[in-house]
């Protein structure tokens, strides 16, 4: 599908089918996709942890439903923790700004759209107990968890329509 259609279609998905598993091939495209995003100064600051096990996405599930939020992370049949350094910020400094923050958005996007396309739903995750993600993922102490993206089959395939701010408000021209 081209990028406009993709764009359109592409949506928060909160309404998992948990009968579907994420097939491992479909994962690892979506890795290789990701791993070719644009970085500031190519610095790459990210590490991606898949979690397909049905116990770690218990237990990644339960680290994102913090305060009763996300419960409908139980039926995502995959999550990415998007995962950096913490020395990452010092290095991703360039004329005092850290770049790393912006990278893995556009990291988050790519893995959003990879998966669109694939025919599976996303919903980025910025709500969540960092430490529980850290030991079920197993990542090291130097690690700091930025976002986790939940991923599966949609369970309704029907789109919402979009509600956007109107072109003129969100731009000029000059």
């Amino acid at each position: 599908m081209d990028f406009f259609t993709l764009s359109q279609n592409r949506e928060s998905c909160r309404n998992f089918d948990d009968s579907r598993e994420v097939e491992r091939e479909k994962l690892e495209k979506i890795i290789a996709c990701v791993r070719l995003a644009p970085s500031a100064c190519n610095a790459q600051p990210w590490f991606f942890t898949v979690v397909a096990s049905p116990e770690k996405r218990k237990e990644v599930a339960s680290a994102v439903q913090k305060m009763n939020m996300n419960l409908f992370t139980s039926k995502a049949r995959a999550f990415i923790a998007i995962s950096q350094d913490k020395a990452a910020g010092v290095a991703g400094k360039v004329a005092s700004r850290f770049f790393a923050p912006y990278d893995i958005g556009i990291a988050a996007a790519h893995i959003c759209l990879a998966a669109q396309e694939l025919g599976l739903g996303s919903c980025i995750l910025g709500w969540f107990d960092e430490k529980k993600v850290i030991a079920a993922c197993q990542l090291d102490d130097n690690k700091k968890v930025s976002l986790v993206i939940a991923l599966g089959y949609a369970a309704n395939q029907q789109r919402r329509d979009k509600k956007r701010k109107k072109l003129e408000s969100i731009a000029k021209y000059i």
